[in-house]
């Protein structure tokens, strides 16, 4: 219960019901008027959207005007810096003027070369800044919300710590993996080399030895052929004729 009055004496009672605001929708009242479109808000009554003619029951009375960029709600900064305070919220120049976001505007991814984002949306800002809009700035200053973020950043720390650990255990189990596999692959190298030398041992033993040479075996293989000699015609013709 303390925490929730504290909460609420932090910011204006007018602040969260502003932000939940729908503007730029036409007047129930004054629909057939041309300035039917409701742009203004009463930080008095805290009634919802106005159109310009309803600020004739406002008179005495607070009220700022709801301008709209790319589809999302703004209020100058003179306006609202009156009323509020809106340090560390990041200011933007739209049509010569200088305005503040009500509500986030969340982006896909931040770009390249960013360092600094909202602190509830992550968008890009400037380094100057935390947060993005009004409606980020009551968010990100709660107390609910430094609470999640400080469990978030303990149980991120813890994750990368665990991660870290079972990354290390995986390198050392690849490395006695790789140790193992590499004395074991040594061990069937020796095996296959001692199997391969059995072989050739075997085969040798099955083929004959060639002789040592002898001084017969010297004379047989270095002996010449020699002359062929014929027997004489004539001898033999005379013989014959005896």
């Amino acid at each position: 219960m303390g925490a929730e009055e504290d909460e609420g004496n932090r910011w204006p009672p007018w602040l969260k019901p502003l932000l939940k605001e729908k503007f730029f929708v036409q007047c129930q009242i004054h629909y057939d008027s041309h300035k039917s479109e409701c742009n203004m808000y009463c930080l008095d009554c805290m009634n919802g959207a106005l159109c310009s003619l309803c600020l004739a029951h406002h008179k005495d009375h607070q009220a700022i005007q709801i301008r709209r960029s790319s589809y999302h709600d703004v209020i100058r900064v003179t306006e609202i810096q009156k009323v509020l305070d809106i340090t560390g919220v990041q200011t933007y120049i739209i049509n010569s003027a200088r305005v503040v976001f009500l509500n986030e505007r969340p982006q896909p991814r931040p770009g390249k070369g960013v360092t600094n984002t909202c602190q509830v949306c992550e968008r890009s800002l400037l380094d100057s800044f935390r947060f993005c809009s009004l409606g980020c700035k009551r968010v990100g200053t709660s107390k609910n919300f430094e609470k999640k973020t400080k469990k978030s950043a303990m149980a991120a720390a813890l994750a990368s710590a665990s991660a870290s650990d079972d990354s290390q255990s995986v390198i050392n189990g690849s490395s006695n993996s790789s140790q193992s596999h590499g004395h074991g692959h040594e061990g069937r190298k020796t095996n296959n080399y001692k199997k391969q030398k059995l072989k050739v041992e075997e085969v040798q033993s099955f083929i004959p030895s060639t002789p040592p040479p002898t001084a017969s075996n010297y004379r047989t293989g270095h002996r010449r052929k020699g002359i062929p000699h014929r027997a004489p015609l004539g001898g033999s013709i005379i013989d014959f004729f005896i």
